[in-house]
């Protein structure tokens, strides 16, 4: 059931469709560009829920793009433009599309996960209590739930199409991508990571763990692209309330999930419907984040 005032999918039938995602449907532009819309689809377990989340589409780009102007002394992305005006003709007049739409370069994809873990959480909690290792990284024993790393770890991951993205040692990174490629990709993320998490903790925001994808342009430059540093791809946590030993509060999907895993449901498609009020409450998640981040409203 589509929620009022949000954008479930999109048909722009004059640009060809190249991928309906979870969340972004990606158009071909021409042959050096794409159109990426970010829906107010959510997805939990590997399943698209059938409620919508209110605004979501918008937060995502306009996170990622505030993450791509911040990071551009870091690293290049791939972002053109998040203005209607600067997209193609079938786009420009389209006003369900303003600040959802980012015109981006077209790049050859990495078919891994750039994953970087500043906290213990996750499937990397998961593994620690199995092994006391995450992802061939040997830790202290005695860890408390979700405490921070004495550094944060790149631990990759392969790309799933659907399922679950599966955690990889750097050795079989080395194979998918290169010796070259691996060690640039591993300290580019780590760079970006401790950049983005020191200046989101002086806005009161935890980044526990994100994911990066990276590509490589026509004229060979490696830039980052589709997402970063947004509340579908990292953990956020809210840093005055921080305690290792359990779960954090959190400005992302987190709770949804929670709210998911209370459910007598076996977590395959068909997903069940959301209560309006776990939609309100995933959307106010969602502002929080933008707002603590940006330091601005949605409007603004």
């Amino acid at each position: 059931m589509a929620v009022p005032g949000t954008v479930a999918t999109t048909d722009i039938s004059e640009l060809a469709l190249i991928n309906r995602g979870k969340v972004r449907d990606v158009y071909e532009v021409d042959k050096n560009t794409l159109l990426i819309v970010a829906t107010d689809r959510i997805s939990a377990f590997d399943c698209v829920m059938p409620s919508q989340i209110p605004y979501k589409g918008r937060i995502l780009t306009q996170i990622s793009a505030f993450w791509f102007d911040r990071l551009k002394n870091t690293v290049g992305t791939h972002l053109i433009s998040t203005s209607l005006a600067d997209m193609p003709e079938p786009v420009k007049t389209r006003q369900e599309l303003e600040g959802r739409s980012m015109l981006v370069k077209r790049a050859n994809v990495f078919p891994v996960e750039c994953v970087v873990r500043g906290y213990l959480e996750g499937s990397g909690w998961k593994d620690y209590l199995a092994s006391g290792s995450v992802c061939g990284h040997r830790l202290p024993a005695g860890m408390l739930q979700c405490s921070r790393l004495e550094e944060p770890l790149f631990t990759p991951a392969t790309k799933a199409a659907s399922g679950h993205d599966e955690n990889i040692d750097f050795e079989r990174f080395i194979n998918i991508v290169g010796k070259e490629k691996a060690d640039t990709l591993r300290t580019l993320s780590l760079e970006i990571y401790k950049r983005a998490a020191v200046y989101a903790e002086s806005r009161g925001i935890i980044i526990a763990d994100t994911k990066f994808e990276f590509g490589v342009t026509r004229e060979g430059d490696l830039i980052l692209i589709d997402e970063a540093l947004t509340p579908d791809s990292s953990r956020f946590w809210e840093l005055d309330k921080y305690s290792p030993g359990k779960p954090q509060r959190s400005y992302d999907k987190q709770y949804l999930r929670e709210y998911l895993e209370s459910l007598d449901w076996d977590k395959k498609p068909p997903a069940p419907e959301l209560p309006l009020e776990i939609v309100q409450a995933t959307t106010q998640r969602y502002l929080d984040a933008f707002e603590k981040l940006t330091g601005k409203g949605l409007e603004d």
